[in-house]
């Protein structure tokens, strides 16, 4: 089962840890992906790991050129 990670939407702290998620299991920042993958519709997946607890999760995100580029083709 996917968990969704949680993110700090707050302005009020330290500018890189807006939306940085965080750990579900230790609930420890991350700082930066393992890895990304680029998909040719425009969707990026992130692979991360928690340098505390070793825990493993994947996000995703969709560019928004890639969302206009489909919206101007319709």
């Amino acid at each position: 089962m996917a968990r969704r990670a949680e993110t700090e939407p707050s302005g009020r702290r330290w500018p890189r840890m807006r939306n940085m998620p965080r750990c579900s299991i230790c609930t420890d920042f991350m700082v930066a992906p393992e890895a990304s993958v680029l998909k040719t519709d425009g969707e990026v997946s992130y692979l991360w790991s928690c340098d505390r607890c070793g825990h493993g999760f994947v996000t995703e995100a969709r560019l928004p050129a890639f969302e206009r580029q489909s919206d101007e083709g319709d």
